[in-house]
């Protein structure tokens, strides 16, 4: 009898294409469209950042309000509105004010919300998971990286401080259908020294977990990793700032921050989704993989029976 996991390996394979057309992109999908292509400058990215996490508000402000709320000068705002392809902050705002339109038209989640914290905390959370479920209709660029993962044998996996269980739980799981996972918990030297093993070794990339807050260690150990020739997907909350620019694919999820401790409930299936990718890529190895592992799961009586 099949394992849980050899189960859904044979049966949950991604579909490469749009697969729900009819459901438009997430709100922080339009806006990385927006302001993913130019080089901006860091005050023009605190601005970029700033509409992408309060949009269905700050669509509506002037440029003024807009310039002190960012902390940056009127003439900074204009100059980032011409950055992105608009004419001015005018035509800017137009396109903020219908994307955020779109976001408050969108159903129960736009309604005025009455709960507890604690639930309150669950729907910003569903919020999330609907912005990803939105960017999961093109998964053409997730299948690919997947492939790539899949391929880099040692892959490196990556997560510092908060983002230990993320990294933790990814190479738990990637253990069991990649023959070669290193996983990095400890920056500093540490981290540079398994970075470099893992190229030396024939490593191609790295996969980092990056969330809230942003470790001055991990953008170290990124660059380490790309100046010894390892190309580094990165999943994180910011699609704007200095570690998305200095990684080669960034997937951007939103984490909960309703609570005195973040929640990544979106960040935790980008993470199984990253793994379905690697599963698809190599289905014979996966299958073969799996295998071997429920008979020495067996063996050894690692599991109790349900």
């Amino acid at each position: 009898m099949p394992s849980p996991q050899q189960a859904r390996a044979q049966a949950s394979a991604i579909t490469s294409g749009k697969t729900d057309p009819e459901v438009g992109a997430a709100p922080t999908s339009q806006l990385r469209e927006l302001f993913d292509g130019p080089r901006l400058s860091p005050g023009q990215r605190r601005i970029a950042q700033y509409l992408i996490e309060h949009i269905t508000e700050a669509a509506f402000l002037s440029i003024t309000d807009l310039a002190e709320r960012v902390g940056v000068s009127q003439p900074s705002v204009t100059r980032f509105a011409a950055a992105v392809g608009f004419s001015g902050y005018p035509a800017l705002r137009e396109r903020l004010q219908a994307i955020a339109l779109s976001t408050l038209a969108g159903g129960p989640a736009a309604e005025v919300n009455r709960s507890n914290e604690l639930q309150a905390a669950v729907d910003a959370e569903i919020e999330n998971l609907e912005n990803l479920r939105r960017d999961f209709a093109d998964p053409d660029r997730l299948i690919e990286v997947g492939r790539e993962l899949s391929a880099s044998t040692p892959l490196t996996v990556l997560g510092l401080r908060i983002s230990v269980s993320l990294a933790e739980y990814f190479a738990y799981a990637a253990r069991r259908i990649h023959p070669d996972v290193r996983l990095v918990t400890r920056g500093g030297s540490v981290a540079y020294d398994s970075i470099l093993q893992s190229r030396e070794a024939g490593g191609t990339w790295l996969l980092a977990f990056d969330m809230p807050r942003h470790a001055h260690e991990t953008l170290t150990a990124i660059r380490v990793a790309h100046s010894a020739g390892l190309k580094v997907a990165l999943v994180t909350d910011l699609a704007l700032g200095a570690l998305a620019d200095e990684a080669d694919v960034t997937f951007a999820t939103g984490t909960g921050s309703r609570l005195v401790f973040d929640s990544y409930a979106a960040p935790g299936v980008m993470a199984s989704a990253l793994l379905q990718a690697m599963t698809d890529a190599d289905p014979e190895r996966t299958q073969a993989r799996l295998e071997d592992y429920e008979q020495i799961a067996e063996q050894h009586q690692f599991f109790m029976r349900d």
